[in-house]
């Protein structure tokens, strides 16, 4: 049961081959006996998962009807659950039992999803390779000595160790379709304001959204459906009807316009990673795409405008942790600046705490202007880029990563070089746009992964495209060695 799909598991509770607790039962079972040697989940929630899957069986008795309805999935650690520990990786809230669930978990609940646990996670959402968790390093599947990507890596690497078959995550700057490039699995960021924040603890408040994580892109067209929509409760959720996504997948494709940026396949790139780009553009050509060469001139200066933004966000959210209202707090402080200090530096790992400084520096006197604001402005370049793009193109594609995923420890000495490998991914963040990360082969056996880029609100689009590729490719059917 495994290696059922979200769609399959829904046809077969829909026809009884088999019950929710039954599946459910399987896959707790096979967290147990594997997640030792990949460490995807933090928390798993075995009671709570038996006790959701058995009310889902009623409700079906009872029938209830529903693709989710039964179907197990997993948290990303950052999603608020209440009575479960909510830690976002870190010493700072490994105590930390929300009293409330997140919207997003609330409305997965309300469709019947089961909650299997909560997965691991680069410290605060801050990370390209799941390395800076409190709870340690997560491993790729593909290869237990590299990295699964981040910071949903421990996400990633449950769905492609065929632990669970779909889990929420997060994008920042990648954090979804970097971690599905590196594990072979169809990562969607949906557009920002279309997936609710609330009860997601914050990284960088204009750039963070929830999406999901799955093999294959009809299956996050369920788990889309189940997330999305407008929240009264975050001020920066967008009231525009939720299609369905699953009614558009069968779209032709005949006549689409692709863009491919010039920039996108400069220097920099692996040229293993760019003959599989551009493998997947010609099945995309005989599926009746029609392909052009366009200019993102202001990609270049996205990296380290997002690493000026992002940061300067974080040292505002993550002020709240001091020590004095909840999360971790240093023992025996002399006084109230030796509680802060302490609870502070004994709290955060080093890689949130050097983004805190940068961010603090960053926001400054005398020194906004010349960081912060200028980032602002060249985001808004990078925005304008895109809408001028999508006048002529309907799809953006290039690859999702430059390099393939590199080996843990191996990158600890040169935060930059992690910081890089977010180049194609951290634009739609900047500009708030969908983005989709779909399976494109492997290269020495580990997995390289195709970006898609579409308008605001065509998260449909994309699930379009990435679905009849995968009609015609079978890089997302196949998993990993032991898995």
């Amino acid at each position: 049961m495994h290696q059922l799909t979200l769609a399959e598991i829904a046809r077969g509770l829909a026809d009884k081959s088999f019950s929710s607790e039954e599946l459910t039962r399987a896959l707790l079972a096979r967290i147990h006996q594997l997640d030792p040697q990949i460490n995807s989940f933090i928390s798993v929630t075995d009671d709570l998962a038996i006790s959701q899957a058995q009310a889902a069986d009623a409700r079906r008795a009872a029938g209830e009807s529903g693709a989710l309805l039964g179907a197990p999935i997993a948290h990303k650690d950052l999603f608020c659950t209440q009575g479960i520990r909510t830690s976002c990786g870190s010493k700072m809230l490994d105590s930390f039992k929300a009293p409330y669930d997140a919207t997003v978990v609330a409305r997965l609940a309300e469709a019947g999803t089961v909650t299997l646990g909560k997965t691991n996670m680069d410290e605060f959402a801050m990370g390209s390779a799941n390395e800076s968790s409190h709870y340690g390093a997560v491993k790729n599947p593909w290869s237990l000595e590299h990295v699964p990507g981040g910071s949903s890596g421990g996400s990633a690497a449950a769905v492609a160790a065929r632990l669970l078959p779909a889990a929420t995550a997060t994008d920042t700057g990648g954090s979804i379709r970097q971690p599905a490039a590196l594990t072979s699995l169809t990562g969607l960021k949906p557009t920002y304001g279309r997936v609710s924040r609330w009860g997601m603890i914050a990284y960088a408040s204009s750039l963070d959204q929830g999406g999901p994580l799955a093999r294959t892109a009809e299956d996050c067209a369920l788990l889309l459906q189940g997330m999305a929509g407008f929240d009264p409760k975050d001020s920066t959720s967008i009231d525009e009807p939720v299609p369905d996504y699953s009614a558009s997948l069968n779209t032709s494709l005949q006549g689409l316009r692709i863009g491919l940026p010039k920039e996108y396949f400069g220097a920099g790139l692996d040229p293993r990673i760019a003959d599989l780009v551009h493998a997947s553009v010609k099945e995309l050509e005989k599926l009746g795409a029609v392909i052009k060469e366009i200019s993102l001139p202001n990609v270049q200066h996205a990296i380290p405008a997002y690493y000026v933004i992002a940061p300067a966000e974080a040292s505002s959210n993550l002020s709240r942790f001091d020590g004095v209202r909840f999360g971790y707090r240093c023992e025996n402080p002399k006084d109230l600046t030796d509680l802060y200090k302490r609870s502070r530096g004994e709290g955060f790992g080093s890689e949130v705490q050097r983004r805190i400084m940068v961010g603090t520096y960053a926001l400054s006197a005398g020194y906004y202007d010349a960081y912060y604001l200028k980032a602002q402005k060249i985001r808004r370049l990078i925005k304008n880029d895109f809408m001028a793009a999508f006048e002529g193109v309907d799809v953006i594609l290039g690859p999702t990563t430059p390099n393939l995923a590199w080996k843990i420890g191996e990158k600890n000495a040169d935060p930059v070089a992690a910081y890089l490998e977010d180049v194609y991914t951290i634009t739609a963040n900047l500009a708030g746009l969908p983005g989709l990360s779909m399976p494109a082969g492997f290269v020495d056996g580990l997995p390289v992964g195709v970006q898609l880029l579409a308008p605001y609100f065509q998260e449909g689009r994309l699930l379009n495209v990435a679905h009849q590729y995968q009609q015609v490719t079978d890089w997302h059917t196949r998993a990993p060695n032991g898995f």
